[in-house]
Parts: structure tokens; C-alpha cells; sequence
């Protein structure tokens, strides 16, 4: 499956919520797939945005908010999902879109590449809903379970490697700026 294809499958299925994409393949492809005002790219921080997921979850509950998060980057930050874990924001939906390498810095192979299975980390760490997807339907069915029920969730996607060639602009302030108005007038 390509991470594009999936990531236009989810929008489609979302009306307001934040969506929070890690740096690189993930921001480019969120941007190419619909530059929103409720979208939060994020550069410059490999392994930071399921932290700042949770924080945002955690003070607004109200939202569903969703992560988007690559496997490199993940694998940087795994003491994430302990504390996501203990606690238990049941409006966090994680997806982790896992190529098997770090695709921004020049394709070097992470440890997914050797057989680590970051669902089955999750799974450990305690996580209560788990999916792994391969494909659009499987990806499609997690990602509306998602958003109706109760998590934390997790959605490990397996991807093709590629990025989508969109130019963003770089203007981090604006972008912040942009994100937090559009969630204050997201549902309350």
C-alpha cells in the first residue's frame, strides 16, 4: 500500500479533528493529500509527535486526534508508548506508517527491516486496540474503528517506500498559528 493512499483514505473520513504528522514522508504526503488547517507538520523532531499527540490529547479530550508517525521515528521514542499506556487516552489514535527504513535521511534500513514488529511492541507496552494493516481495506477498517471506538489505538500500516514530490512552504509560526485556531473551533 502506498502511505498516500492510505492517508487520503483517512481524510475522508475525518470532518474536523487534528491530524499530526512527524517529519518528512509523513508531512509531505499529509500536505499533498490535503493541506488543512486542523494538519500540524512537523520538522525537525524525529520521534516528537506521539508526545505531542498525547499532550494534546490529554488536554483536549474532546477531539479525536490523530498521529501520524513513521517507523524510524518511533523507534526513537518507544518510551512513548508506555505512557500513552498508563495514560490511556481513549481520543489518541496512532498510526505508524512503517516502510522499513528512514526514507528522509537516504533509505538506511531501521530494525523493522530485521523483523521487529513495532504492533507487537505496542501489544507489550499495554496498548488496548492493535491493528496491523497491509493493504487499503485492512488499513481503511482500522482507521474507522478507530475513530468510533475507544482507545488508546494503534494502527501499524506496512508501506511501500516513496514520498510525495509536494513542495511545502516552510512557515513553521504560520502553521502553528493556523493549527491552533482551527482546533479552538474544532468541537468542543
Amino acid at each position: 500500500m502506498k502511505r498516500i493512499d492510505a492517508i487520503h483514505a483517512l481524510l475522508q473520513m475525518l470532518d474536523r479533528q487534528p491530524v499530526l504528522s512527524n517529519l518528512g514522508a509523513n508531512t509531505y504526503d499529509l500536505y499533498a493529500a490535503a493541506d488543512r488547517q486542523e494538519n500540524f507538520y512537523m520538522w525537525g523532531a524525529m520521534g516528537s509527535v506521539s508526545s505531542i499527540g498525547l499532550g494534546l490529547a490529554l488536554a483536549r479530550p474532546d477531539l479525536r486526534v490523530i498521529v501520524l508517525d513513521g517507523d524510524g521515528s518511533l523507534l526513537m521514542n518507544l518510551g512513548s508508548l508506555a505512557t500513552i499506556s498508563t495514560q490511556r487516552p481513549v481520543n489518541l489514535v496512532h498510526i505508524v506508517f512503517d516502510n522499513r527504513m528512514y526514507e528522509t535521511t537516504g533509505g538506511q534500513p531501521t530494525h523493522t527491516a530485521a523483523g521487529i514488529n513495532l504492533a507487537s511492541i505496542a501489544r507489550a507496552a499495554g496498548l488496548p486496540a492493535v491493528r496491523e494493516a497491509s493493504d487499503l481495506k485492512s488499513f481503511g477498517d482500522a482507521a474507522l474503528a478507530a475513530l468510533r471506538e475507544p482507545g488508546p489505538w494503534f494502527i501499524l500500516a506496512t508501506v511501500e517506500p516513496g514520498t510525495s514530490t509536494a513542495q511545502i512552504p516552510r512557515r513553521p509560526v504560520c502553521y502553528k498559528d493556523r493549527f491552533m485556531s482551527g482546533i479552538e473551533k474544532a468541537q468542543r
